[in-house]
């Protein structure tokens, strides 16, 4: 038999944990490449090397992608590729290197295998391009084939990989990879990470709450806007969703506001998962008249999207317009053509398209409605249903 009182007498005390005092890290230098997912994922870096003690000003971002930064950084350091965003990495990389006036300490590119997105649990995948994923790699291959370049200039490298869509796994990927380059610990993984989602939640948030603002503007003014459809920061609130969604979703014809199912039953890449989302949304949205699709280069997972993104849109006679290749051709001319043709449009067409989609969609949109006639309703709803 034992008795647990003998652990009480003569085991020993454990002692209260005394947290080891910060380190610091406020002199290292941390390079980012200003490439790919980093666009809509910067949030989450800048917080998490914040929250582990590296300096605001010791961020550096590489500059904006341009041909003279791939000619003056990037020669001689292509590798084979067919995505052109990926090559473009090379410029980024070398500037990030030979290019700045104080170096850097360490170069960090992760490898995203999934992204963060509202629409998870609404569609199967929030998976990133399995190029932009290995591109880190297939870059850093072209500074290491004759000698470590980054170790030749006093430079780590690193690149952790991360599953972005699943925050419970991220602590320990980031650990694995940056435990020896910053040398932090797990619980300091952990806040780390926690602080890089918060800080990309408060992005997103603060960025749907002032879409809705222009929503809500156009919608009370009875003025059109136009959409371009890509990475999505509309507002998804209940009352909005309910108002645009609502009735396909009780006739079960969609699980759910979110569900891209009856349009896109493949819904593994989490771009294209939004980009046909924000087409849904446009094609239903009354004040938007208009949708934009650009491309900078036809890449193969979003090329099979162009046609069943322009259905969708225009099934409601809403105006959609497609600028192709734009880094290829260099259409400034023809841009400025098109854009006088959009405004032509736009002005001649805008108010049927309002008055067409209103007639298909409930009375009582919510964005019309002050805070005072919000409470009214719900308060008649309320006493309805007593």
């Amino acid at each position: 038999m034992r008795f647990p009182i003998l652990q009480t007498w003569f085991g020993k005390k454990a002692s209260a944990a005394i947290p080891s005092p910060p380190k610091d890290r406020s002199g290292i230098r941390v390079g980012i490449p200003k490439v790919l997912n980093m666009w809509s994922t910067h949030q989450f870096w800048v917080a998490f090397l914040r929250e582990i003690g590296i300096a605001s000003e010791n961020i550096v971002f590489s500059s904006d992608t341009s041909e003279e930064q791939g000619r003056e950084f990037g020669k001689g350091r292509g590798t084979v590729d067919c995505c052109y965003p990926v090559k473009a990495m090379s410029g980024h990389y070398g500037e990030l290197i030979f290019g700045l006036k104080k170096k850097v300490h360490v170069i960090m590119s992760p490898m995203i295998y999934s992204l963060p997105s509202f629409m998870r649990g609404h569609v199967s995948e929030n998976l990133a391009c399995t190029r932009v994923m290995a591109g880190p790699e297939n870059i850093r291959a072209g500074f290491v084939k004759e000698s470590d370049v980054f170790k030749d200039n006093g430079i780590q490298y690193a690149s952790p990989f991360v599953n972005m869509a699943e925050p419970e796994m991220v602590p320990k990927q980031m650990y694995d990879c940056l435990k020896d380059v910053f040398d932090i610990d797990m619980a300091e993984t952990q806040r780390a990470v926690d602080a890089g989602y918060k800080a990309l939640r408060d992005f997103n948030e603060k960025a749907r709450t002032e879409t809705r603002k222009i929503l809500t503007w156009c919608a009370r003014e009875g003025k059109p806007c136009v959409l371009v459809v890509w990475l999505q920061y509309l507002p998804i609130d209940d009352d909005l969703l309910g108002w645009l969604f609502g009735e396909e979703t009780q006739a079960k014809k969609i699980r759910s506001p979110l569900d891209i199912s009856d349009v896109w039953t493949s819904s593994n890449s989490s771009n294209t998962n939004e980009i046909l989302w924000g087409a849904k949304f446009a094609t239903r949205f009354p004040w938007i008249t208009c949708v934009l699709r650009l491309s900078s280069y036809e890449c193969g997972m979003d090329q099979p999207t162009y046609t069943p993104t322009q259905k969708i849109v225009e099934a409601t006679g809403t105006l959609f317009f497609k600028f192709g290749d734009l880094d290829s051709t260099k259409p400034a001319g023809s841009i400025r053509i098109r854009i006088e043709t959009i405004v032509h449009y736009l002005a001649k067409y805008s108010d049927k398209i309002i008055q067409k989609k209103l007639a298909l969609l409930p009375p009582d949109c919510p964005l019309l409605l002050d805070k005072q006639e919000k409470e009214e309703k719900a308060l008649a709803v309320v006493a309805g249903t007593d």
